[in-house]
């Protein structure tokens, strides 16, 4: 069974929690007990309905009580036909840090927008927001539709401007579906109410959609999380090295070179589970054995002879500013690519991104709270790294301030 990560993004009020709780609840993914609860919850707030969907997301304290989302949320389900991982980012423009975060290893976006209100500033940062971070398929689902009275001509207008407004964004694959999340029409099932909407409910929709990259490549990626040297007298000459495969697969026998060292060696056994296998594929959490002793600490890529990464000590990036302080020239950083961390700093602001329109703007040499830009980081040891299009495992990366260990920023390569 494949897997699906998506998450929800809109204005303040346009019902993503609900649109998710409403998924949760009417797919049967919710416990009795949890039910309970937020009932008795939805009572205290003087809720009309029986219960208030937009709580099973909202789990901060400071979300309940304000009613919006300030967080991200995760969530987890499954159905029969798919699994499911669901973000639910902020609204606020304050947090979209937390949506760039959010965003960064999705397959699919769904954004929302109140059938009353149109296209708003906020629908079109969102969307530009999922254009820079190349999710691979954008659903917009137009909400409240209820309080439209389900009117085709509403919903068909709404189509018509975004598709005019995404049109330079180059979204390669775009699906409109009209809801009413609090009512549930066209959510779980199909809408009596909107006969004229020919397309699938949200649920199906989701279960059914091919869950494909963007331009991916397949070559064989894996980093060390661990050195595993047990030094028992069973195991005295154990040297494993454990970690997750990123993409493509690996084989006993097959030429492999150890980077940013550069050492060519083979592999010589694949153990998971505890158990030898002949070749780890995608997604597993696997120890790789060496046929050399090779010098090998955490944060080495072990990658195929034919299948080579870019190796520098300066990459082009887009960076989405995380921290409150603004950023001071000359400040040095922790780079951290997964496992793999050294010092750096960010030599060049090249241009920053106006998340309104999508237009490059002259860098003034400063980044700010939620700042998009163009940069250029030195590291002080080679990065092992993809194009984030090719590659969102070794293409995407975090910068911490090495002294008070808080993330900085988060970006993209190339």
């Amino acid at each position: 069974m494949d897997l699906l990560r998506f998450f929800t993004a809109g204005n303040v009020d346009d019902g993503k929690s609900t649109l998710i709780g409403r998924l949760l609840f009417d797919s049967k993914s919710i416990s009795t007990d949890i039910i309970e609860t937020l009932t008795k919850q939805s009572k205290t707030k003087g809720i009309d309905t029986d219960i208030d969907l937009a709580l099973l997301t909202d789990g901060l304290r400071a979300e309940r009580e304000q009613g919006i989302t300030i967080d991200v949320a995760y969530k987890y389900f499954t159905t029969p036909k798919r699994k499911f991982i669901i973000a639910d980012t902020p609204g606020h423009i304050q947090y979209t840090r937390n949506m760039f975060t959010g965003a960064s290893n999705a397959n699919l976006a769904i954004i929302l927008i109140d059938a009353r209100n149109g296209i708003t500033e906020q629908t079109k940062r969102h969307t530009i927001l999922s254009a820079i971070l190349g999710i691979p398929h954008l659903v917009v689902c137009i909400n409240k539709m209820d309080l439209v009275n389900f009117s085709e001509e509403v919903y068909n207008n709404i189509l018509l401007d975004f598709n005019a407004f995404a049109k330079p964004l180059q979204l390669k694959d775009i699906s409109f579906i009209p809801v009413s999340a609090l009512a549930g029409d066209n959510v779980v099932s199909k809408s009596d109410k909107m006969n004229w909407y020919a397309g699938k409910p949200l649920l199906e929709f989701l279960e059914t959609v091919e869950v494909k990259e963007n331009e991916q490549n397949n070559a064989a990626r894996f980093q060390v999380q661990y050195v595993i040297r047990p030094q028992t007298t069973e195991l005295h000459d154990y040297r494993g090295y454990a970690g997750k495969v990123f993409s493509g697969s690996y084989s006993v026998g097959d030429k492999v070179i150890v980077l940013p060292a550069n050492i060519e060696t083979e592999i010589s056994k694949i153990e998971k589970h505890q158990q030898e296998v002949e070749t780890a594929f995608e997604n597993e959490p696997v120890v790789i054995h060496l046929k050399d002793d090779v010098d090998i600490s955490r944060g080495s890529s072990i990658v195929k002879v034919n299948e080579l990464p870019k190796l520098d000590k300066e990459v082009e990036a887009t960076l989405c500013w995380m921290d409150n302080a603004p950023f001071v020239p000359g400040q040095k950083v922790l780079f951290q690519q997964n496992s793999f961390v050294t010092k750096g700093i960010i030599k060049e602001i090249s241009k920053k991104i106006d998340i309104h329109s999508f237009e490059n703007i002259e860098s003034d040499g400063t980044l700010k709270l939620n700042d998009i830009a163009k940069v250029i980081i030195k590291t002080a040891d080679n990065i092992t790294y993809d194009n984030y299009k090719t590659n969102r495992n070794t293409g995407s990366f975090i910068l911490v301030n090495e002294n008070t260990n808080n993330t900085v920023a988060a970006g993209t390569i190339g």
